[in-house]
């Protein structure tokens, strides 16, 4: 039943979904045409699925703890990295276009919920250079390995924090004067996901943007979506399917856009 109801919320979106030329708005409209659907090669991508294949190789198994899947899971599983490495990281082109998004964004903080094995991490590190980057994960044998995974890429500069989200999340807002890119993986829960939500808003300024993974993962998750972009605070959002994107632009017409990508 999971499947057809994911299955009908994609066909709509690819039915009611805008390319560049439906697209109304300046700044959506370069954000589609110059990084949505920006084909041109990086050195970073070479880099980067580099690390990837190492992991797709890599036969350890770990125990991963699962944090955010709901209490009706088995909290503790024994895996193979070659296996997280081929079905939870994120796919080469979503990876590929958080690159480009935190690239054009230029932030001077990433925060990442969810590391995974820190391929996206790394990618986000390589978009922004100058950006302090703080990467959250609740599994601490799967932090190991991302750790490791920085290591070997000479990123130790990644600050990584182990424990759950909710434990370590509000200490790292507080301690920045704002927040500029924060993508929100990891947690595909209703009430985690609005709470997530509203600790960034205080320090939400013009030119942050919020990334919400996987918006139609859950019925839960389709109405946080909704309530987010209900909010006040939030002027335009932009829904690719697969991610969510928010901003909170003073001054602007408040508008949903759906992208197709």
């Amino acid at each position: 039943m999971l499947n057809i109801r994911f299955a009908k919320d994609f066909l709509l979106h690819k039915l009611t979904a805008k390319t560049r030329h439906g697209t109304h708005s300046p700044f959506v409209y370069r954000l589609v045409d110059k990084i949505f659907y920006n084909t041109e090669p990086q050195n970073a991508y070479t880099e980067v699925e580099a690390i990837r294949q190492k992991l797709l190789a890599d036969d350890r198994s770990i125990t991963v703890t699962d944090l955010g899947a709901g209490s009706h899971v088995n909290n503790n599983r024994q895996k193979k990295v070659s296996d997280i490495a081929a079905h939870a990281l994120k796919p080469k082109n979503l990876a590929q276009l958080l690159y480009r998004i935190a690239a054009d964004l230029k932030p001077a903080s990433i925060i990442e919920l969810g590391t995974c094995l820190g391929v996206t991490s790394i990618y986000l590190q390589k978009a922004a250079p100058q950006a302090k980057v703080y990467t959250l994960e609740g599994s601490p044998q799967t932090a190991e390995v991302a750790k490791e995974t920085f290591h070997n890429a000479g990123l130790d500069e990644i600050e990584l924090v182990v424990g759950n989200f909710d434990d370590t999340l509000p200490g790292i807002i507080d301690s920045l004067d704002k927040v500029d890119l924060v993508f929100v993986d990891g947690n595909h829960q209703k009430n985690a996901t609005l709470r997530y939500f509203e600790w960034c808003l205080p320090k939400a300024h013009d030119n942050t943007l919020l990334i919400f993974d996987d918006i139609y993962w859950s019925e839960g998750m389709k109405e946080a979506w909704a309530q987010i972009k209900a909010h006040p605070e939030v002027t335009v959002t932009i829904d690719l399917f697969w991610i969510g994107l928010v901003y909170f632009r003073k001054g602007q017409v408040k508008e949903d856009f759906r992208v197709r990508i």
